[in-house]
């Protein structure tokens, strides 16, 4: 009988905090049992062979969509597929009730249970939430949430003028919230602060950093203007939507005491208010976001309104910015904000088009060819972008998140030679479209492995899902690395 379940030989593995090394990696009931030089064959039931490949910590991919268009159980099987073919072994979706998701509202008590239920048996990797409380009832479940394994928070920013605004019977048709204002936002802060002081864990609140009265005013302007295309939707969105809102996140997050998650942050202003807001008040935890289609695309360079999205992308300028940051540090993850979402939704009037699009599988591609190739990123601060920091901020890290022993054997093997351009149509994702059509990018996985076993190898998702879900924080097992 073998030492091992399966040995990784041949293969050089990038280690968080210490860079490429050539080490072999044996696999034993689903944990990492050791890195090493010169393990044998023979020393596994089965043998990958990562001779000329890059080995490196599955993705956690912490900002997603599963089920915002489509039915739950259909989205989280094919979408889950197209994240392990990218190397991704960890999803980590937002939900909420109201409008789109499962359409419903209520108590969180009867929802979450539905929505855990809904999850079983459908994700090819592993998959955890992240709830938006939407009712003022949802503060007082906050703590039970933590306690089912939540450990992180979403407001919507650009919603509250929903239920302020004249027509705010509609707002509340889409939210099916009651009062969604910074006094709630104040409220949820506050209690998930004082949630995190009796946990002794990080608990925190996304913030989705837009204001619904200047886009409102800009929408106005920009209609009035006659301007067209994506560049419309840009300036009806401005970077001026995201700056006062992250000013207004900092505000409150300081006087609650609560750590907060500043995504997809697009542009200039926004990515250089949230380093100041963070650099002011230095006391307080603050994670900076960007995605995978503001680092590559901008409104100038997709081709049409199927690349809608909120925030929207941006100019050059502003994609310039966000890589400066990422190059200087001051970005701390990188997400694909992953939702299906069809083209024939996109058809038509440009407000009224659905936003959002797929770009999962693309997280550890685009990182090696935009950032690691073309702009000298190192190939250890791709890793800590996609996964290691991820797994820090959302309780998943040393289980996720590193290559180390004792850490689940969450892998994937990437090929470092190999170039291809992205296609119309993935393979893998049920969307049907993709604004990344045509873009040549290196540094696909050719396998990807979850608690050990091998779930995509060169270029075919293998056997039944069999994605867990992430009761956060995970417990280290022990003599598991950070122990």
């Amino acid at each position: 009988m073998s030492r091992y379940d399966a040995v990784i030989l041949g293969g050089t593995a990038i280690l968080p905090g210490h860079g490429p090394a050539r080490l072999d990696v044996a696999v034993k009931d689903g944990r990492i049992a050791a890195l090493a030089e010169g393990l044998g064959a023979d020393e596994g039931d089965e043998v990958i062979d990562a001779r000329g490949r890059y080995v490196v910590p599955g993705a956690v991919d912490a900002h997603s969509h599963v089920g915002i268009y489509r039915p739950h159980a259909d989205d989280a099987k094919s979408e889950s597929a197209a994240a392990v073919a990218g190397g991704v072994t960890s999803l980590l979706s937002y939900f909420r009730t109201g409008h789109h998701y499962l359409n419903k509202s209520g108590p969180y008590r009867e929802i979450f249970p539905e929505l855990l239920a809904l999850s079983a048996g459908q994700f090819h990797c592993d998959y955890g939430y992240h709830v938006a409380p939407m009712l003022a009832a949802h503060v007082d479940e906050i703590p039970w949430l933590v306690e089912q394994g939540v450990t992180s928070f979403k407001y919507y920013m650009f919603y509250k003028g929903l239920t302020l605004s004249a027509d705010s019977t509609k707002g509340r048709e889409y939210t099916m919230a009651d009062e969604y204002d910074l006094g709630h936002l104040y409220e949820v802060m506050c209690r998930v602060a004082a949630v995190a002081r009796e946990k002794r864990t990080r608990i925190s609140v996304s913030l989705h950093c837009e204001n619904p009265e200047l886009i409102r005013t800009f929408i106005d302007r920009v209609k009035r203007a006659g301007v067209t295309g994506l560049r419309a939707y840009s300036e009806g969105r401005p970077p001026l939507t995201e700056q006062l809102s992250i000013e207004e996140a900092g505000v409150l997050a300081n006087d609650a005491g609560c750590a907060v998650n500043l995504l997809h942050l697009t542009s200039r202003a926004a990515i250089e208010t949230a380093i100041h807001v963070r650099r002011r008040v230095p006391g307080r935890d603050f994670v900076l976001e960007t995605t995978v289609h503001h680092l590559a695309l901008t409104y100038e360079t997709a081709s049409d309104q199927t690349a809608k999205v909120n925030p929207p992308l941006r100019s050059p300028d502003d994609q310039a910015a966000l890589w400066e940051a990422v190059l200087s540090g001051e970005v701390d993850t990188v997400v694909s904000d992953h939702a299906c979402c069809m083209e024939e939704a996109k058809r038509g009037d440009l407000w009224s088009a659905l936003p959002g699009f797929g770009g999962t599988e693309l997280l550890y591609p685009a990182l090696v060819t935009l950032g690691a190739k073309q702009r000298g990123l190192s190939l250890n601060r791709v890793v800590e972008l996609l996964s290691t920091n991820p797994a820090r901020q959302f309780g998943l890290f040393p289980r996720k998140g590193t290559l180390a022993v004792g850490s689940d054997a969450d892998l994937a093997l990437l090929d470092m030679e190999r170039t291809r351009a992205v296609e119309r149509q993935s393979a893998h994702s049920a969307q049907d479209h993709t604004p990344f059509a045509g873009m040549q990018l290196t540094g696909w996985a050719t396998t990807t492995m979850l608690r050990g076993n091998v779930v995509f190898k060169d270029g075919r998702v293998l056997g039944s899902p069999r994605g867990q879900f992430l009761r956060r924080p995970l417990h280290s097992p022990p003599g598991a690395a950070g122990d």
